[in-house]
């Protein structure tokens, strides 16, 4: 096969011309023609990811839970899928604490920049306290109240409610698995035949990643620049050692802590692994979106990596909502480089605190519009930082937001393998991209 037929390729492809293409619309003044005769491709394109992503979840975890034929099995899988989410988030945070107080990014921010900055993206930080108050408000249990849904129809009808669509899924699955074979097989031949029509989907709209893609990549170039491409990069020079500092704890998180996971859970390489999951990865980057790369994720770690069905298809929608280890560390570094921005140095209690916050957060801002910059409010609060100095990073919090969700996609991938090795169900490797 020739390596432009391939799709990673081509999707690498379209992001490059993409990029190319933002900044000569910004140079040239081909802003609005970007914005409205691009751009919606790229909305359509996550648009139909959105779409087939809660059909698919329901079918195949159905599917996977029925095949166990033992509810035993299913929550042992569950405890190994959590605890290790956790165990990776707190890795991941404690990773970002390091980097960030090593490189000291906040310390190289001109006062005048600072200013600056401060007051260009202040309109965009109101509000946000509200919301993180509100979400601080709630005990810890309403996290499993929000699970139990009232209607099944609403909450198929929104993508943030996927904890809610895995559990009527486990309740489907399981009450197949304790009724008689002969009375549910022809229930779980419908829900097999579903499956198989939605991968097929899937195949049809992964032709059109990179087109997608290349839409994608242009907006946020323009979003980005603007009609000032001067501006933007004298934003970035001045952001530049903060970004630095989150891509460096996201890689070291990456080849740390996942490479040593894959050699305690099963014998993988992290070279294979990537090459198995490249499209879901750059998609991922692409979108911004865990949950709209859902169904190419689930598609590559089955077929590609060998993760049998039964495991994929309640790992990893479970995953993408609450394992959020790319966003809790650039919780981490965001927190302190607005502290050291601010000139406050903070305490190793406090930055402990700052671990124990942010892990909570990831979990209990799951489905929440909004919950990155939800999340950083609720950990700056939690040290008595200043929620104003989140408008020094906004400005290339969507960058840092496309590396992040990589990671948190690659994170939820490495699980999927770690916890099917552990019950036996993970297959053969396979790189074929057709």
């Amino acid at each position: 096969m020739k390596w432009y037929k391939k799709l990673h390729w081509q999707i690498i492809i379209g992001m490059i011309l993409g990029l190319l293409w933002g900044l000569f619309a910004s140079v040239f003044g081909l802003i609005d023609f970007t914005q409205d005769f691009i751009r919606p491709f790229g909305t359509i394109f996550i648009d139909l990811l959105k779409l087939i992503a809660v059909p698919l979840v329901l079918v195949s975890l159905v599917v996977g839970v029925a095949s166990l034929n033992d509810v035993t099995k299913l929550s042992r899988m569950g405890g190994k899928t959590v605890a290790i989410y956790m165990v990776t988030t707190v890795f991941a945070i404690t990773i970002g604490l390091t980097v960030v107080n090593i490189l000291n990014p906040g310390g190289t921010l001109p006062d005048e920049t600072r200013a600056t900055l401060i007051e260009s993206y202040s309109e965009n930080v109101e509000g946000r306290d509200e919301a993180a108050a509100a979400l601080q408000d709630r005990s810890f249990l309403e996290f499993f109240v929000d699970i139990v849904p009232e209607n099944f129809f609403e909450a198929a009808s929104d993508n943030t409610n996927m904890l809610q669509v895995v559990f009527i899924a486990l309740l489907l699955g399981i009450g197949l698995i304790n009724i008689p074979a002969q009375k549910g097989q022809a229930l779980i031949n419908v829900f097999e035949s579903l499956n198989d029509v939605i991968i097929k989907v899937v195949d049809l709209i992964m032709k059109t990643a990179p087109y997608g893609v290349f839409a994608l990549m242009a907006a946020v170039i323009v979003d980005l620049t603007g009609d000032d491409l001067g501006q933007a990069l004298i934003l970035l020079k001045a952001l530049g050692w903060y970004c630095i500092a989150v891509l460096i704890g996201l890689l070291l998180h990456v080849f740390i802590v996942y490479s040593t996971l894959f050699k305690l859970f099963s014998k993988m390489k992290l070279r294979d692994f990537f090459k198995a999951i490249q499209p879901a990865i750059l998609l991922g980057f692409s979108t911004s979106s865990s949950l709209a790369t859902l169904p190419v994720t689930m598609e590559r770690v089955e077929k590609n990596l060998g993760v049998k069905e039964e495991v994929s298809s309640f790992v990893l929608p479970v995953g993408a909502t609450i394992n959020m280890d790319g966003t809790s560390l650039y919780q981490a570094v965001a927190a302190v480089f607005i502290a050291q921005a601010l000139g406050m140095d903070l305490t190793i209690a406090q930055q402990i605190t700052i671990v124990l916050t942010a892990t909570a957060a990831s979990i209990g801002a799951a489905g929440v519009p909004g919950a990155g910059i939800i999340m950083l409010v609720i950990v700056l609060q939690s040290v008595q930082v200043p929620i104003e100095g989140i408008a020094l990073i906004l400005g290339v919090d969507r960058i840092l937001d496309m590396a992040r969700t990589a990671v948190n996609i690659t994170g939820d991938a490495a699980v999927s393998v770690a916890v099917a090795h552990t019950e036996g169900k993970l297959g053969e490797l396979h790189f074929d991209d057709e």
